[in-house]
């Protein structure tokens, strides 16, 4: 794999990453949603208008670009598990940005998959 492959795999990855950080950053101000039939234009208002959330939703497309550059590029048995960086980069940055728990089990699923990431490279 190519320098600029991989730079395009892990853009592809950081911005979906991003989107989802986004996403709960944008949950957080909203709170608990629990969708009714009374409450989804409000809803729906209150999501549309909330910046997180239209920052994660523009990530999501951008990466969506990304990804389609990329795939022309990598064969998608080696890029799709490499999207698993991401949930290294979403541990680490919801633990930091909100507070989350990183347990023992965590730490070691994420050096897994960096073993896991790190021998897809090399093949």
């Amino acid at each position: 794999m190519t320098a600029a492959s991989f730079a395009l795999i892990l853009t592809g990855v950081l911005l979906n990453a991003a989107a989802q950080l986004l996403l709960k950053a944008g949950t957080n101000t909203l709170g608990v949603i629990t969708p009714t039939f009374n409450n989804a234009l409000p809803l729906a208002g209150a999501i549309a208008t909330n910046l997180h959330f239209l920052g994660g939703f523009a990530c999501y497309g951008i990466s969506v670009l990304v990804w389609i550059l990329a795939l022309s590029r990598v064969p998608v048995s080696i890029a799709y598990p490499m999207l698993s960086i991401g949930y290294i980069v979403n541990a680490l940055a919801a633990w930091y940005l909100f507070g989350e728990m990183l347990s023992s089990g965590r730490w070691l699923g994420m050096g897994f998959i960096i073993v896991g990431v790190y021998l897809l490279t090399r093949s």
